[in-house]
């Protein structure tokens, strides 16, 4: 197995599935100021983050600007960008250099007339109408280049819902708000485009993800790939488990599935093919295995950050929650791996293709030394982009004089190129949800949605509660049908947006309008967060969209629905831990009421509900089982996960017998020795 990173050919693979990276290519002088501009960017918020942000009105201009100026130069009108009869520039059409500048216009426009404007909130002059608007319309117009159509159409939803509220029909409808206020909310307050996500995005997301490109740079990607390598590769399946571990390893200074997935699996996929896996079985393992980088600590997906100025809590918070979870999805899809290779006698790796382990370690082990010092510096309480700002300084200073893996000046320009790419969508993202959270705010849709989700499943759990009443399970009181409705309500609703809408712009939209229904029926904030961002990952994983499993796919020359639903198979504790943390908080450790008695139970119970539930869809322990051994299984699987002492021993007295049983049929069909 070869284990040294191609990142030309990742770069190219992530281009090719994720939309967010199909760039223009631009030519001559214009190009290389585009260039300039964008390492300029990554060089102005690494400053920002180790010396101090400008005022926030300015810090926030700079970023949106630059964000939309270079949006319009990167990416084309149209999927072909094909030359038309509008004269081009550098390959550009004139008309998306004026959009470019009128973007700078109408952003600065407001830190420039900033002490002015403060006195027009509510009652914007014409010039304020006339620049909210076109920088509304440009947003949009960003937003539907760099990430497709879906998330403008949401947002245009909710701009016809905020200024024609009153044709709605039933609890949603509003008054409507007139032209003049709705523009001065989108455009003039920090409710709108220059809210909390931009405000999040330009002073600690856009930081995170420098580091994680420049640290991948420096050989920690490498470091990774070696050492689960060395780990896991001499055991049964050995390519899958090492596309599990190093994902993991990996996941932690990258909050992109699609990243994790053609930077790991150009390696894993044809290793995994070459003793004996399926081409759909290999591209699944290594989707669902990246598809966790999201929610790895300590370097999150984007909504992470977000989540912390929602919940009003330190980052180290997020962290801390974040890390039990985290361990059940890789040990949900690591233990449907290993069993897989043992259902079909796939074998490990020869001794001569792997690396040793302490030759690894030695080699290496400099590469790790900035992402000690980034969390270092977030567990002792500094702000997360001076943390980032710690890491990025500790990768390029080793990267310099690690003799083992040493980066040279070109490779530190072209990863401060790269960050700034990566973090353009992200950016505009957030700038376009800023509208959706400005209508919600100003029509008070958060409060309005919440009743309707709640009332509907009151109203379902009432028809149903006599059916349940008789088993003896928290789940089955009212109070715990309608909380279960609740939250199957909000996931199936994260999942069918998440199927066109960025995992950032998801959590926001549904951490306004179906995180306060949660919290309504007693979850603690941070759990009905935290189920949301789970649920919005899942469309990473589940078909027709599925991104990851169609960059695995690719790699794997396999069918991509086949390989979405097997990698959501493979994920499937991704899909139920939500609801272990939402009645059972302990597991967040962070939450109220927390106990380290509750804990163990919860924990325990979850990992072996986990366990049960991978051995049920893989249809193998010690041998192989039917169905009527796997289906008591599965109904375990979700007792042990189920909140309380009485599912989780019922689940167990299933378990275990099965199991048993298993394990002695097992042992009757070895032959004997000797």
């Amino acid at each position: 197995m070869s284990t040294s990173i191609d990142y030309d050919k990742a770069a190219e693979l992530e281009r090719k599935y994720d939309q967010e990276l199909n760039f223009r290519t631009l030519h001559g002088v214009p190009g290389r100021i585009v260039t300039f501009v964008l390492v300029g960017l990554s060089l102005y918020q690494y400053y920002t983050a180790g010396f101090g942000l400008p005022a926030e009105h300015w810090h926030n201009a700079i970023y949106l600007g630059a964000v939309l100026g270079l949006i319009f130069l990167l990416f084309g009108a149209g999927k072909t960008d094909a030359p038309g009869i509008i004269p081009r520039l550098a390959g550009v059409p004139v008309t998306d250099w004026l959009l470019a500048a009128l973007s700078l216009a109408a952003v600065f426009y407001l830190p420039i007339n900033f002490n002015e404007l403060t006195f027009r909130i509510g009652v914007p002059n014409t010039w304020d109408l006339i620049w909210g608007t076109i920088l509304i319309v440009l947003v949009l117009e960003a937003t539907r280049r760099s990430m497709g159509i879906v998330l403008p159409i949401i947002v245009m939803v909710f701009i016809f819902y905020g200024l024609f509220g009153y044709l709605v029909p039933g609890v949603l409808a509003h008054p409507g708000a007139s032209f003049g206020n709705f523009v001065s909310q989108l455009y003039m307050t920090q409710e709108g485009i220059f809210g909390i996500p931009i405000k999040v995005v330009a002073s600690f997301v856009f930081h995170f993800v420098l580091f994680g490109v420049i640290a991948t740079k420096m050989g920690l990607g490498q470091f990774f790939i070696d050492l689960a390598t060395a780990a896991a590769g001499k055991y049964p399946g050995g390519p899958a488990k090492v596309s599990v571990l190093s994902s993991a390893f990996f996941g932690t200074i990258s909050g992109s599935s699609i990243a994790n997935t053609v930077t790991t699996g150009s390696l894993t996929i044809p290793a995994m093919m070459k003793i004996g896996y399926r081409g759909t079985f290999a591209g699944a393992v290594e989707a669902a295995a990246s598809a966790g980088g999201q929610i790895t600590p300590p370097i999150m997906g984007a909504a992470a950050f977000i989540m912390t100025e929602f919940l009003g809590v330190p980052y180290t918070t997020i962290i801390v929650a974040a890390i039990v979870p985290a361990s059940m999805h890789y040990l949900g899809v690591l233990i449907q791996v290993h069993l897989e290779a043992k259902r079909t006698g796939i074998r490990g790796m020869d001794e001569s293709e792997l690396p040793r382990v302490w030759h690894t370690i030695k080699r290496g082990w400099p590469t790790v030394i900035p992402l000690i010092i980034l969390v270092g510096t977030i567990m002792r309480g500094y702000t997360p982009y001076l943390a980032a700002f710690n890491g990025i300084t500790a990768c390029v200073v080793v990267g310099f004089l690690n003799p083992m893996h040493r980066i040279t000046l070109r490779d530190l320009w072209d990863a401060l190129e790269t960050g700034a790419k990566y973090a353009l969508a992200v950016g505009v993202a957030a700038a376009a949800v800023g509208i959706v959270v400005g209508v919600i705010t100003l029509t008070g849709a958060a409060f309005r949605l919440s009743f309707v989700v709640t009332q509907a499943a009151g109203n379902l759990a009432s028809s149903i509660h006599p059916i349940f009443a008789i088993l003896p399970f928290e789940l089955a009181s009212l109070q715990g049908i309608t909380l279960f409705l609740t939250l199957l309500f909000v996931a199936l609703t994260c999942i069918a947006m998440g199927a066109g809408i960025p995992t950032t712009a998801l959590y926001i939209v549904l951490a306004a309008i179906a995180a306060p229904a949660v919290e309504q029926l007693g979850v603690p904030p941070i759990a009905a967060h935290l189920f949301i961002f789970y649920y919005g990952l899942l469309a990473d994983l589940t078909p027709p969209v599925c991104v990851a499993a169609y960059a695995a796919a690719g790699i794997a020359g396999a069918n991509p629905f086949k390989t979405g639903l097997t990698a959501f198979r493979l994920g499937s504790a991704k899909a139920l831990v939500p609801f272990v943390f939402a009645y059972s908080p302990a597991m967040l450790i962070v939450a109220p009421g927390f106990t380290i008695t509750e804990f163990l139970l919860v924990t325990v119970s979850c990992a072996v509900g986990v366990c049960a539930l991978g051995v049920a869809l893989t249809g193998y322990a010690f041998a192989p089982m039917g169905w009527l051994s796997r289906a008591p299984l599965l109904a375990a699987s979700l007792l042990m996960i189920a909140p309380g002492l009485t599912p989780t021993l019922i689940g167990a007295a299933i378990v275990f017998p099965v199991l048993l049983v298993n394990w002695l049929g097992a042992s009757r069909s070895q032959p004997a020795s000797g």
